[in-house]
């Protein structure tokens, strides 16, 4: 299986597909959420196989429920098995998250603790979801509102151990770093430099919303607006350790014009090129 390039992308959305055809924009890859094409046919398959054949692609899925305590969706499994062989993704990755309980599906991506009874059993869930699709996942860091008293486990420490024990990879949403730290009035470049940046091979970037609260503010990992100023600073904190990733510009809602997305693409591409050969060209 091929790599996604170190190079910025964006989430493919069926509104700008005729300019996407008309222009090629030169990005390095498209994302499309993996549970909006496990129908068999139609348009939007149409769309993504063209899509596919001029781009790398990247499947982000939502809907696995890794961190839930009960057994994986066979169905969903086997659906999202025929996806990957249909498109042969250069990437797959989901959410260090539960969004089920028995037959509910709740529309979102809920919280864990972080203790060994819930690592074994990601672990497993992650095992399974890669046994399942032949392939190497990517789990991602969430965004949190919240934090369990129950927890034994930073969450650095957490994905350090789910992507050793299982040899998935991680997908670091730099977004999520900083709506979370702010939100638990903690450090996001601490968090950062206990990151395992040696198994992280994509990055995600996105904008928040902020909501004023009598205890502080409070950040939505909304999808709905540019990447924050403190977020692209903190992208230079990875890309000086790491060197440049494939790097995802998601803006999920209230989606701009085709061009506004290009021109946060381009920004991110800048930031990749300061590191490119993981030497800072710092302007004189």
């Amino acid at each position: 299986m091929t790599a996604l390039p170190a190079a910025p992308g964006l989430g493919f959305k069926a509104e700008h597909f005729a300019e996407i055809r008309a222009t090629r924009p030169a990005l390095g890859f498209w994302e499309v959420h993996a549970e909006n094409y496990m129908g068999e046919g139609g348009l939007p398959h149409a769309q993504l196989a063209a899509i596919r054949a001029d781009y790398p692609l990247s499947l982000h899925g939502v809907g696995l429920s890794i961190g839930g305590p009960g057994r994986l969706d066979r169905q969903h499994l086997a659906r999202l098995r025929r996806l990957c062989d249909r498109y042969v993704p250069e990437s797959f990755s989901e959410h260090l998250a539960w969004s089920s309980h028995d037959d509910a599906y709740l529309n979102d991506l809920l919280p864990l603790p972080y203790t060994s009874e819930t690592l074994e059993v990601v672990c497993d869930h992650v095992d399974e979801v890669q046994e399942a699709l032949g392939r190497r996942m990517l789990i991602e860091n969430p965004a949190t509102y919240l934090l369990f008293a129950q927890s034994t486990l930073p969450e650095t420490d957490f994905l350090a151990e789910v992507a050793r024990r299982t040899g998935c990879g991680l997908l670091l949403d730099v977004n999520n770093v900083f709506v979370s730290a702010t939100n638990h009035r903690t450090n996001p470049a601490a968090y950062l430099a206990a990151f395992p940046l040696d198994a992280v091979s994509e990055i995600h970037l996105g904008g928040f919303f902020t909501e004023a609260l009598p205890s502080g503010p409070l950040l939505i990992d909304a999808h709905g607006a540019p990447v924050a100023d403190p977020v692209w600073d903190l992208l230079e904190e990875v890309l000086a350790r790491r060197g440049p990733l494939p790097t995802l510009i998601e803006w999920d809602n209230d989606v701009p014009p085709l061009p506004t997305l290009l021109r946060e693409a381009e920004r991110a591409g800048q930031a990749l090129e300061r590191y490119r050969g993981g030497v800072l060209a710092r302007a004189s």
